[in-house]
């Protein structure tokens, strides 16, 4: 409510086209309709972005005492303290023994409740690499990697080759938007402002904020205020210029959208789940719980969300400052999965983390530097959790799975690792590649760790 119109007006286009495109362009739908299997169940997908890059080698570290004497020696002032160490035992076994950073005490009861699950040593890719492909430039590879602003759009697209317009989650939308019955309020919607993974042609991230809907705060037409009336006399004008005439519907949209929305979420029941305060990740997720729970009222049988924690790019003071990101995630990650299943949905909601890159094992002094493969988190009811899918590198510096200073090749693309969250989510084989164009070049479309 305390929203300036200059923010308002940064999020209200974004707002209004996300609500009012399914409409506007159904006809166009029809066709992918024709191609959906109509379904009357409820899912939803939350993204966890984390920005900045998580160092995943001291997050998934090794335990057994000569792996972890080998790690220690490799990782110097940054090594984590085998004592402080969270053990797991997954249902699966390479041989080597694995256990969480020291701050992930709720994600280690999620992983023994194989509610949780690693994907190990994932990132963009264009085709499979060796480290001689590497080094011989054999292949081809993504633009800029190690790059932040070009890993998140390759991470949020699946479009690593070429300049994206639209991410993958926004071509999902486009996809299955159809199995809604509202056309009024987005099928995706951002607690973290805009973004590329939410952009679709047809359908576009509505934005809220941890605290609720995103709205001008003077405009209340029982108030009468000279601001709501100079706005609305704007709203009711007649216009002959084209770009005026689409301004004011989108405004007009946007503010209808944020009155629609509101009044759903008064009705939303009261969440008995305690999340942490002072944590803007459980403040996030908490909304998110909140509008899953008016998914009835909106009309809504699929949802797209995207939230984000910021502050991983730790070339410096690694130890403290992963340390409280990564107890945030647990924690709001923990209070979140408790939710759902207060609300019923546990099984219709899976959440997953992404991030820009992994890190260099080698450090720099104080912290670790950018780099390429990295380990994820998958959590939810339906996930076959308790178990780490993929392979964790070789941590070796020079070893077979690096391409320099212990920047991970990765083992599993993001095309592979996305696509079989698509998949549950309910994109058929005829829609898979529209939505992943780069997947038939990987081997495994689907890794087998949703149910």
């Amino acid at each position: 409510m305390s929203q300036s119109r200059r923010g308002f007006l940064k999020h209200s286009v974004c707002a209004a086209l996300g609500a009012a495109s399914a409409s506007s362009l159904i006809g166009d739908l029809s066709m992918v309709a024709a191609a959906t299997p109509q379904s009357t169940d409820y899912k939803a997908l939350v993204c966890v972005f984390l920005f900045g890059g998580n160092d995943g080698d001291n997050t998934l570290i090794p335990y057994s005492q000569s792996d972890y004497n080998a790690y220690a020696n490799a990782r110097g002032v940054i090594a984590l303290s085998r004592a402080s160490l969270l053990p797991i035992t997954p249902t699966t076994r390479d041989g080597r023994d694995f256990a969480f950073h020291p701050s992930l005490p709720e994600m280690q009861a999620l992983f023994a409740q194989k509610k949780l699950a690693v994907i190990a040593n994932v990132g963009p890719l264009i085709v499979p690499v060796t480290r001689q492909q590497f080094l011989d430039e054999s292949v081809p590879l993504p633009p800029q990697l190690f790059s932040h602003n070009d890993q998140q759009v390759h991470w949020q697209t699946s479009l690593p080759g070429e300049t994206p317009k639209t991410g993958w989650g926004g071509r999902l939308a486009d996809a299955l938007n159809p199995l809604n019955t509202n056309t009024q309020i987005s099928m995706s919607v951002s607690l973290a402002g805009s973004n590329l993974y939410q952009t679709g042609t047809q359908i576009f991230p509505y934005m809220v904020s941890g605290e609720g809907t995103i709205g001008l705060w003077y405009y209340n037409e029982t108030w009468g205020n000279t601001g709501t009336l100079v706005t609305k006399a704007m709203l009711d004008a007649n216009y002959n210029n084209l770009f005026e005439k689409s301004y004011r519907d989108t405004f007009k949209r946007a503010i209808e959208n944020e009155q629609r929305l509101s009044a759903a979420l008064s009705k939303a029941p009261v969440i008995k789940t305690v999340f942490p305060d002072n944590n803007d990740l459980a403040k996030q997720l908490k909304m998110i719980a909140r509008l899953i729970s008016v998914r009835n009222e909106l009309g809504l049988r699929r949802q797209i969300f995207f939230c984000s924690v910021d502050g991983f790019d730790t070339h410096g003071e690694q130890l403290t400052t992963q340390a409280g990101l990564l107890s945030q995630l647990s924690q709001a990650l923990s209070a979140f999965q408790q939710t759902t299943t207060e609300l019923g949905v546990a099984n219709q909601v899976t959440t997953f983390t992404n991030s820009d890159f992994g890190r260099t094992y080698k450090s720099n002094g104080k912290g670790s530097d950018h780099g390429w493969g990295n380990h994820h988190f998958v959590m939810g009811g339906a996930v076959k959790g308790g178990d780490i899918y993929g392979q964790v590198p070789v941590q070796r510096i020079e070893g077979p799975d690096d391409s320099g200073d212990g920047r991970w090749i990765p083992k599993i693309s993001v095309d592979e690792y996305s696509a079989t969250l698509a998949q549950w989510f309910g994109v058929n084989g005829s829609s898979l590649n529209d939505v992943f164009p780069n997947l038939g070049r990987f081997a495994r479309p689907n890794l087998g760790f949703m149910a």
